[in-house]
């Protein structure tokens, strides 16, 4: 956001009204910024700016009091240029850790996990999410040979990311047969997405199995489930009841809305990929106070990070008033925190598999 058009002052008064905003909930007057945020200038000076800010589209004034509340481009603008780093001390920062080292094997662990953590340490509501990214692709296959009717299919995708999934047989089949099989697999289904699987690579390897043909049809239905089971879309909210002791969520019937969006995974996931500002890794959306829309008075600060393959987003949701700064240094640790702990295998035993 360019903001040459703003003195080193009207950053200052900018600033301090949105942090008394996000302390209060109250419109900010001149009168507490001269007295209490310690702008060093008169009160006529503050209103000037304060009005000037205004013209400007940072502020707006809720009705005819001298007070005025940040706009939507108000808080972009905070977010964007005037929020520092939150200095976590030692002691959060060492919890975090700590929480952080309890084996988490399953995807839907870690989302629960991450947002229930989001909650607790920043009071909002906590969002941890994937999205559906149409990518997921096999490294390799290997089968083990369990009896004429059953064997094992191992696939191993990115990231080290293993899944083994048990395959019944109404026909008998050879070692020999399912090693033939295993070979095919590596040769036609290596690196291809679920929608590149396509018929006439499934015919040409029945083809190839011959008299055991009928074997690849549950074979490969399993490997599109295991697939999509990986690709799957998936939100985990937690602490969605703290959003009832903010004023802005006073409104029951609004609240109601506001909770059908959560809980539509599509919409929300449509929400977060279209209407967030980013600032390299961490993502912030702010509601639209003019469009009406049921999150007008939300928002939500996420990061994403890469676990086993798979991009997670951890974040809150919470008013629009939210304290920024702290919020994007909690946020930003937790997640630095778990992709650390990935990262350097410490959740893991050897020969383990991620997922």
């Amino acid at each position: 956001m360019d903001d040459s058009r703003l003195s080193p002052r009207k950053k200052q008064i900018l600033k301090a009204i949105v942090d008394a905003h996000i302390d209060h909930g109250e419109p900010v007057g001149s009168r507490y910024l001269a007295d209490d945020a310690k702008i060093n200038c008169s009160s006529a000076t503050i209103r000037n700016e304060m009005a000037e800010l205004e013209q400007m589209g940072y502020l707006v004034q809720p009705h005819t009091s001298a007070g005025r509340v940040p706009s939507k481009l108000g808080y972009k603008f905070y977010v964007e240029s005037l929020v520092r780093q939150y200095s976590e001390t030692k002691t959060e920062i060492d919890e975090i850790n700590e929480k952080l080292r309890y084996k988490l094997t399953e995807m839907d662990e870690i989302l629960s996990e991450a947002s229930r953590l989001a909650s607790s340490f920043t009071d909002y509501t906590g969002i941890a999410f994937k999205s559906n990214s149409g990518k997921v692709r096999i490294n390799k296959f290997e089968t083990v040979y369990i009896s004429p009717k059953h064997f094992l299919l191992v696939m191993m995708f990115a990231g080290d990311i293993v899944k083994a999934k048990p395959i019944h047989l109404s026909f008998s089949l050879r070692e020999e047969e399912l090693h033939r099989f295993t070979e095919a697999a590596n040769i036609y289904l290596v690196n291809l997405t679920s929608d590149e699987i396509t018929m006439p690579i499934i015919v040409r390897i029945e083809a190839l199995m011959g008299s055991v043909g009928a074997m690849v049809h549950p074979t490969v239905k399993m490997i599109y489930e295991t697939m999509s089971e990986l690709d799957t879309a998936d939100i985990k909210l937690e602490g969605v009841t703290k959003l009832l002791q903010y004023p802005e969520y006073s409104d029951v019937s609004r609240v109601r809305e506001l909770l059908g969006v959560l809980e539509e995974k599509d919409k929300l996931l449509d929400v977060i990929s279209t209407h967030t500002l980013s600032d390299d890794d961490i993502h912030v959306y702010i509601g639209d106070d003019d469009s009406g829309e049921v999150m007008s008075d939300t928002s939500m600060i996420f990061k994403t990070i890469n676990i086993g393959g798979k991009e997670l987003s951890i974040g809150v949701i919470g008013p629009k008033r939210m304290n920024y700064s702290k919020v994007i240094g909690m946020i930003n640790q937790l997640a630095t925190g778990l992709d650390r702990m990935f990262g350097e295998d410490k959740l893991l035993g050897d020969g383990e598999s991620k997922f």
